[in-house]
């Protein structure tokens, strides 16, 4: 197949273009070359379009071009901080783009399957766990905001126009290649802060509980998705596994010998954090996948992929 992922150099991005560039043909959009090293393994069997998906023209352009049988939209904004500094901007990236790209699929006829990658910030906070596909979303952030729009652009070309969408939120993802700014993935960033023998920072004493998924349980469930899923659904991608985050910051200072210091949040973090979460993976399981990486071994790797870029 061809498919077209936007955002392919980025984390989850480049890890897809690795997992399906032997079967598949792959076309990257990309704002810049900034991440051009995630793809090293891969650059010299896939095209690459160099392009801010906020430019709406050029985008429609770009996929009449290429004329995939699917899209992959995984380009986005993804700091809570800088949705809040630039909303006009947030809602360009994270909501018109989608919004474009269905819109240029339906007018044109193409035919081609969009799957969205969404996130679990959408639901917002919430005390009923685990939450599944049919959990009301109340999000806390403008970027969980926008990111919700774009499922239910998704929905509406389904039901109304009969486009094939397919939607997957991926609950708090780590390892190789992420940014480990603490704006960007705390998970991430903590691993990050143990190599290094940092202090590990965590928040409320760790009495708090993540559902962590390693990168490559993603990129396995993303394929799952794409080859088995039904148009017009939505799958959580999770392990569905509550992870205290005392035990994750337990597990780190085990492997590293860093010490954890617990501190209060800061202000902003507790007007705009979701809590706990935890994501049943039911729906997704019934595809025929399942997680395979435990949060100690994604951690193990993580460490090692830091390592080995000294």
């Amino acid at each position: 197949m061809k498919i077209m992922i936007t955002g392919g150099m980025g984390f989850i991005g480049s890890h897809l273009c690795d997992n399906l560039v032997n079967d598949h043909e792959i076309i990257v959009v990309s704002k810049t070359a900034s991440k051009i090293y995630n793809l090293k393994d891969t650059f010299s069997k896939i095209k690459i379009e160099y392009l801010d998906i906020t430019d709406f023209f050029k985008l429609e352009k770009i996929i009449l071009k290429h004329k995939p049988e699917v899209i992959i939209h995984l380009a986005g904004q993804t700091s809570h901080s800088q949705s809040f500094e630039n909303p006009i901007y947030d809602v360009d990236v994270n909501a018109k783009s989608t919004l474009c790209i269905l819109e240029t699929i339906r007018k044109h006829n193409l035919g081609c399957k969009f799957i969205l990658g969404s996130t679990f910030i959408v639901i917002g906070r919430t005390n009923q766990f685990p939450i599944n596909e049919e959990t009301p979303c109340f999000p806390t952030t403008i970027y969980g905001t926008n990111r919700l729009a774009s499922e239910n652009f998704c929905k509406i070309y389904h039901d109304v126009h009969g486009l094939d969408t397919l939607i997957f939120r991926i609950t708090n993802s780590f390892g190789p290649r992420e940014q480990y700014l603490t704006t960007k993935n705390a998970v991430n960033h903590l691993i990050y802060k143990a190599f290094k023998g940092m202090e590990i920072t965590i928040y409320n004493n760790g009495e708090f509980f993540r559902d962590l998924i390693y990168v490559f349980d993603v990129i396995s469930a993303i394929k799952s998705i794409m080859l088995k899923g039904k148009p017009g659904n939505l799958y959580w991608i999770s392990s569905n596994t509550k992870t205290w985050f005392y035990q994750f910051g337990e597990i780190l200072q085990k492997l590293t010998n860093t010490p954890v210091v617990y501190i209060d949040p800061p202000q902003y973090t507790k007007q705009v954090d979701v809590g706990n979460f935890l994501a049943d993976n039911s729906k997704l399981c019934s595809l025929g996948w399942s997680p395979k990486v435990s949060l100690e071994d994604g951690i193990k790797r993580t460490l090692e992929y830091f390592n080995n870029l000294k």
